[in-house]
């Protein structure tokens, strides 16, 4: 320990001011030298007003939520006292870690290999195990011989099973049953009638899951019957407001229907586990599942519940994964996993890096339950409680979140709740529409995507895996960010193995390397995006190249000398189209590319001047 000078003030009343030496900086002092690099780049004018300033390097998030480059005290919007956000129980120092709960989730068809994995996993960090039952994964009349050698009361296990919840539920409680450890056992049913409805269209029986969880509560009290599964609304694309605000929707439902099949609403509370999405944008990830700790303490005060907790159960996101390039997954999810941990989730569960590919191996659940270990052992997350607590950014931002979200449940509350909503297309619409912004971001590499949009490896050899069971479907749709890029570079591979050869695009090249370097560099970037090849030469290799597709390269001033020429002279060499990197109109040139383009309509059109069929 450092002990501080005697003349440093350490009291409570005098504390200890780093900054006191420094003369008092104000907001305009800031906006005032951002306004004069924001003019270097033209975003800005002289005349420019200081208040505007700001709302230049503003963005605002798919639920409307403005994300600005400057926070303060003042705009930090602290919650009422019994709202603040709650996160994971400390234990006393010297009695272990604060640690959340590891959580691997398990869907092979085979019971032989799940049991083998299952025992792999609990034996080298895991805590608790996800099985995912039926027709998406291993048949339920299997999960005895599956958790034969499981400790029920050590090891939580929580169901996935669908349209099958019952039968898994029956099969599960009675294995606990007969191994004598009803009021021990640990783990969750599953029961999700909602996000059953959610997922594949068809509604699942609420009053029966209703009546599970009465059981459960008098029967067996460590094995919660309902899990409120959001990651539906976020796997068709929605934002996080909407994840949380149907998550919010649903959780009421069922609080409604187990207190009319006779439990306390205190008990009610204690019956439902919530699931969410964790991704790659970890302050969205930190700031959501605060946001949802508050709102669901805003629903028990109107309840009258003192203190309810939310169990939070955060997986990382599937829409965020890619097929190509899927070691760049490993860095997806442990920003995902950090952010999960920073935000308070009571459970993790990290998904292989190969999710895309088919069923995981050992290898990649080694990696998958190491990234948990090593944020836990390593860099100490459950050390600290709230890390996020008192940034005036994540407070602002979780406390707007909290209320587009909070506006969201009440709209659905208003037409005829939950169930209603589902089914009259309410929810399916408005998340179409969020879908529809961020597939046109990610379309113009707004929102790029390391492996895919950005950086592609056309001579990468991707690892072979088994193919998974096909997930519930019938209702929502299931997205992936990648997956325009992914169909465009699907069709360039077929192609390329089809005929030996991959279509190309000729990049004609004006001037010194120091000049045509930067432009020529991102228009491969691009084109192999969508698995086109490139070739680099001048204006009069063209011919030569086999392309049919040509993109000049080179500075603003050469351009004015030479685009012109360059055009026709790859035109009359046979080029069907001539590109242009960068934004401005010559002749002979067709069309541009540059930052912010459509990249996919971009490929869209290259592929189709090539001849690569659909």
């Amino acid at each position: 320990m450092t002990v501080p000078p005697d003349d440093v003030a350490t009291s409570p009343r005098e504390p200890f001011a780093p900054a006191a030496e420094f003369p008092a900086a104000e907001r305009d002092q800031w906006r005032e030298l951002v306004k004069g690099v924001l003019r270097k780049s033209g975003a800005a004018a002289e005349d420019t007003p200081l208040a505007e300033v700001e709302g230049l390097l503003t963005r605002r998030t798919y639920d409307g939520i403005p994300i600005g480059p400057l926070y303060t005290a003042d705009d930090a919007v602290r919650a009422r006292p019994g709202l603040a956000p709650r996160v994971r129980e400390v234990t006393p120092e010297g009695e272990g870690l604060a640690a959340w709960d590891v959580r691997q989730r398990h869907a092979h068809p085979d019971p032989a290999a799940t049991a083998e994995a299952v025992l792999a996993d609990l034996e080298n960090g895991v805590t608790s195990v996800w099985l995912t039952l039926g027709e998406a994964g291993l048949p339920v009349e299997a999960l005895p011989g599956v958790l034969e050698k499981v400790h029920l009361d050590v090891a939580p296990v929580v169901l996935d099973a669908g349209p099958h919840t019952a039968e898994a539920a029956e099969t599960f409680l009675g294995l606990v049953a007969r191994r004598g450890q009803e009021r021990r056992a640990l783990g969750a049913l599953g029961a999700d009638p909602l996000g059953l409805a959610a997922r594949t269209g068809a509604p699942g029986d609420l009053p029966a899951a209703a009546a599970l969880a009465v059981r459960c509560a008098r029967e067996f009290p460590g094995i919660r019957a309902f899990v409120v599964d959001a990651t539906p609304y976020h796997d068709a694309g929605g934002s996080d407001a909407e994840e949380l605000g149907a998550a919010t929707a649903t959780g009421v439902a069922y609080l409604r229907a187990m207190t009319e099949a006779g439990l306390t609403v205190e008990e009610a509370f204690e019956q439902i586990e919530f699931r969410y999405a964790a991704t790659a944008d970890q302050f969205a990830t930190i700031a959501k599942l605060r946001a949802a700790r508050r709102l669901w303490s805003r629903v028990a005060e109107v309840c009258g519940v003192q203190s309810a907790v939310q169990r939070q159960h955060a997986v990382t996101s599937a829409p965020m994964m890619t097929r190509h390039d899927p070691w760049v997954n490993m860095l997806r999810t442990t920003v995902a996993c950090f952010g999960a941990a920073v935000g308070g989730a009571d459970a993790v569960t990290v998904e292989p890096f190969d999710l895309r590919l088919g069923l995981p191996d050992a290898f990649s659940r080694r990696i998958a339950r190491n990234t948990q270990t090593l944020l836990l052992e390593e860099a100490g997350l459950a050390r600290v409680v709230d890390p996020a607590g008192g940034s005036w950014y994540v407070e602002r931002r979780t406390e707007d979140l909290a209320r587009a979200a909070w506006e969201w449940f009440t709209e659905i509350e208003k037409n005829g709740r939950m169930a209603e909503a589902l089914a009259s297309g309410m929810i399916a619409e408005r998340i179409a529409a969020t879908w529809e912004r961020r597939r046109k971001d990610i379309a113009h590499r707004k929102a790029p995507l390391t492996g895919v949009s950005e950086f592609p490896n056309l001579e990468e050899r991707l690892p072979e895996r088994a193919p998974a069971p096909r997930p519930l479907g019938g209702g929502l749709p299931r997205v992936y960010y990648a997956q325009d890029f992914e169909a465009l570079r699907d069709r360039a591979d077929a192609h390329a193995a089809a005929t030996g050869e991959r279509p190309k695009v000729f990049l004609a090249t004006l001037g010194p390397i120091a000049v045509h370097t930067a432009r020529a560099t991102f228009a491969a970037n691009l084109f192999q995006a969508g698995g086109i090849a490139t070739v680099t030469g001048e204006p009069g290799d063209f011919a030569a190249s086999g392309a049919k597709v040509a993109c000049i390269c080179s500075s603003d001033t050469l351009y004015a000398e030479r685009a012109a020429e360059a055009a026709r002279t790859l035109k009359e060499a046979g080029a069907v189209r001539v590109w242009l990197a960068g934004k401005g109109s010559y002749d002979g040139v067709d069309a541009n590319i540059f930052a912010g383009c459509n990249a996919v309509e971009t490929l869209e059109t290259t592929l189709r001047d090539l001849g690569v069929a659909e």
